[in-house]
Parts: structure tokens; sequence; C-alpha cells
């Protein structure tokens, strides 16, 4: 099975030389060059450990598929077009749970991890992520009737569809594709720090999804880039495993098995004694301090 991935590397450096080009001409702010070596370095590992990764995701769906309910035909065109919205979908929820289970996001907060926002950082990509179990969200693809190769080919097409997405380049597309299809303008939203956008625009290919289950958030100002708490590093060695390391130290220090659990499959920011905050936590801060001004304004006018 040939990876489309693998095949599609030489497109990716050249239109990654050609955004650093052009970002030079416009002198912008959308390249740094520690940054993007990281970045580089992490879509290297990624490709490395994806030679394991992937005979373990094709054995399991491979297992999964000889209990197949039905079988869907891959030579009929409607197959691969239920294809595309299953995949899209079940990448939809993984992609959504990998922002509100801190075991998930030990493994995305990497592609998180950039300060900037450029082709560059659609190449930083997790090297723990297959081991970890992300593959499990679209395990139920083969068992429906789906075959291993037709699932990974998908999955595929939507990671190569997801690069273009990650520039500053592209404003706003006109308006029916922003309201069907993941933009470059939606996915800023998605890489932002700022309270109003984290957690926001898990799309895929299609953005209905977030319309849909109602966690989608047009760009109104610049993203502020990175984490809440960035990495303060720029060796990939850190930037991999940096929230596994932070997740073992919590788990020694948890006191309790309950407090152990929310530890490692809460929501990233959780704590047992208040000391950090999830972004559920921090809006509900938000509002409460909101709260009194708006008030005030009420009194003032009655």
């Amino acid at each position: 099975m040939k990876d489309l991935i693998q095949l599609a590397i030489p497109g990716f450096v050249l239109l990654l030389v050609a955004e650093v080009v052009v970002t030079a001409i416009q002198q912008k702010d959308y390249y740094e060059l520690k940054d993007t070596s990281s970045s580089l370095a992490m879509g290297i590992g990624n490709v490395i450990v994806g030679f394991v990764g992937k005979v373990i995701v094709f054995g399991a769906y491979s297992l999964v598929y000889q209990f197949r309910l039905f079988t869907f035909d891959m030579t009929q065109w409607w197959s691969w077009a239920i294809l595309f919205f299953a995949d899209d979908l079940s990448y939809y929820w993984f992609h959504r749970i990998s922002h509100s289970s801190r075991y998930f996001w030990a493994s995305h907060v990497v592609h998180h991890s950039s300060m900037k926002y450029n082709l560059g950082t659609a190449l930083r990509q997790t090297w723990t992520g297959t081991l970890s179990g992300s593959f499990l969200f679209w395990i139920w693809l083969p068992l429906i009737g789906f075959s291993p190769v037709a699932v990974m080919t998908m999955q595929s097409i939507s990671l190569l569809y997801q690069f273009w997405i990650h520039t500053e380049h592209i404003n706003k597309l006109p308006a029916p594709i922003e309201f069907i299809f993941n933009t470059p303008s939606h996915h800023r939203v998605h890489h932002g720090s700022d309270l109003a956008y984290l957690d926001k625009n898990h799309a895929g290919i299609l953005i209905i999804w977030d319309r849909l289950f109602g966690t989608f958030e047009p760009e109104k100002d610049r993203p502020t880039y990175g984490l809440t708490k960035n990495v303060g590093s720029h060796n990939p060695v850190r930037i991999a495993f940096h929230e596994w390391i932070e997740i073992g130290q919590d788990l020694r220090r948890a006191g309790s098995f309950g407090n152990a659990l929310g530890y490692l499959f809460g929501p990233p920011g959780w704590s047992h004694d208040g000391s950090r905050k999830t972004t559920k936590q921090l809006r509900a801060e938000q509002r409460e301090s909101q709260q009194p001004s708006q008030n005030q304004h009420i009194e003032l006018n009655a």
C-alpha cells in the first residue's frame, strides 16, 4: 500500500519554501528559524515512527475487519462518499476529545506547541499518537465493512487537505466555502490560545461538524498562537514528551486514585487543588468577572 503522505512530502517542501519566500518578500513575522526547524524535526520523527505505527494500525483494522457486519464495495463511488463523511466525523470526535482528555492531549499538544502559524506548523506532528491509541477512533469503520486500505487511504486524504490550511497568507474564502469547509481562517482560530478560541473548530475537512455540535467560532481578531503555557523549548524531544512527563509528575502527587484518573483522563488544566484551570473553569471565571459590571450598568440605567 502506497503511503500518500510520504508521496506528498516533496510537494510539502516546495510549498513550504514558497511560503517562506513570500513571507520574506512581504516582511511578515510568520516564520522563525528555530521554530520552523523544530517543526521539521517533529515531522521527520513522525514519519520515522509512522513506519511502525502504520503496521500496528493496519493490523488492528485487519483484525476487526474479519468480524465486519457488512462489506462495502470500494469499486463503487458511493462507498467512497460514505467513507468520506464517516472518516471526517471520526476525525472531528478524535480531535475534539484530544482537546478534552489529557491522555490524548499529551500527544496532540505537539501540534499546538508552535507560537507561529505556517505550513511548517502543519508538519509539527506527534511521535506518540498512534502508540497511545488515537487510531481507535476509526476502529468502527472496518467493523461496519470498510477495508483497512480504504480507511487508511481516506485518513491520508484528510491529512493532505489539512496541510494547506496552515497559513496566514489566505484571509477569507467565498462564504459558501467558509460555511461548509475547514479553511485557513477557521483553523487559525483552532490554533489560538486566546480564551475565546480555545477548543474550537475541530474540523478535518468539513466545518459543518463544528456548526452542528456547537464548537464553531469565527475568526474575529488575529489569534495568539501557541499554548496557554508554552513549552519554552525548541528541543524536539522536549516538545514530543513534555506533557507525558508532566502527567507522570502529577500522578505522583495525586494522592488518590480518583485524582490520578483526573490527571490522566480529565480535561487539560484539571487539578485536584485548583492550582490550574480548565478551559471551562476559565470561561466561568470570565463570565463571573463580567457580571458585576453588567449589573452595575443595569442599575445606572434604572
